[in-house]
């Protein structure tokens, strides 16, 4: 292997991080993001090996891996519209240390709350949006990245800002109180204390879930302190006549959340918390199996609620 192919490889590898945190934020979903970075990782090799003068790999990489982005969801459009109940983003699963994302403003447009925001967005104002305030790009190349004017960039991004000021989510800046609350959070859904959870919820919190008609998940999002208590305390007697079940934390998506397995360890969903002023804001549950298989195997939904069901008591709820 010679040295210019070696330091094209370690070139190709120092920028995958960076076009992954792009496509991610811009599809919502790990499997397609990682496609697309691939496509864009193949393509630059290519053009490095025919010897094409790139004065500048990184700017490369993050057009084509914009472009391909725009491409994607604009095809991905018409699958949405057709999803079963609500779409929300692929859990991506990484502890603070390891997510590239290192500075605040970046970790929180990592967020199922925030990621769900730009689905309101074009393709072309998601791109604008994302380039110039999460990462930083200057207009000009923003411009050059998307084929268009700069002016025309501008406008895309003050229409973008516009849309998702208002509901920008706003979140704890202490790691520690995050950990605290969610912890708390966390065992008294482990042992059904609806009191316990309605302490740490606020009024007005959402619960939201999404099954994608793959498996059990609520119809619609659910609204206030106490039918969202009720409804995790109804989910938590239902798992445990699946036989019990495991909730180890994780941060999802840079934010405090939980990985929920069944006996034999198959996935049963994964939750994200959203904390605002000391309480939890936002729950956000993704129980569809497909979205969960980058992280480990899915569990068996259906089985473990046939086995509940014939168990003595009442039928289990639907998993949130």
């Amino acid at each position: 292997m010679s040295g210019a192919q070696t330091d094209d490889e370690r070139i190709l590898e120092e920028l995958r991080p960076r076009a992954f945190a792009i496509a991610y934020r811009m599809l919502g979903s790990v499997a397609e993001a990682e496609d697309v970075v691939q496509e864009a990782l193949l393509r630059l090799h290519r053009a490095l090996e025919a010897g094409e003068r790139i004065e500048s790999p990184k700017a490369y990489l993050a057009t084509v891996v914009t472009r391909l982005a725009i491409d994607e969801l604009r095809s991905a459009r018409a699958r949405r519209e057709r999803y079963v109940g609500e779409w929300l983003p692929e859990p991506l699963l990484a502890s603070e240390e390891d997510d590239p994302a290192q500075h605040a403003e970046i970790a929180d447009s990592l967020s199922l709350a925030f990621l769900v925001l730009l689905e309101s967005l074009s393709p072309e104002q998601r791109a604008v949006l994302l380039l110039r305030d999460v990462f930083d790009y200057p207009y000009r190349e923003v411009a050059e990245i998307v084929g268009k004017s700069e002016p025309a960039v501008r406008q895309l991004a003050t229409r973008a800002r516009r849309r998702v000021d208002e509901g920008a989510p706003r979140f704890e800046t202490s790691r520690e109180q995050r950990e605290r609350l969610a912890s708390r959070f966390f065992a008294a859904v482990e042992r059904g204390d609806l009191g316990g959870l309605e302490s740490l919820l606020a009024e007005d919190v959402e619960l939201h879930g999404d099954g994608g008609g793959k498996a059990p998940a609520l119809a619609r999002p659910v609204h206030g302190r106490a039918r969202v208590a009720r409804t995790l305390g109804a989910w938590a007697r239902a798992a445990a006549r699946f036989g019990g079940f495991s909730l180890d934390p994780v941060t999802v998506n840079g934010q405090p959340g939980a990985v929920i397995r069944d006996p034999g360890g198959g996935l049963i969903n994964v939750m994200a918390l959203e904390i605002v002023d000391g309480r939890i804001g936002a729950v956000r549950s993704v129980v569809n199996p497909d979205k969960l298989r980058h992280i480990g195997r899915p569990a068996d939904l259906q089985e473990l609620m046939r086995r509940a069901s014939a168990g003595p008591g009442d039928p289990p709820g639907k998993s949130v």
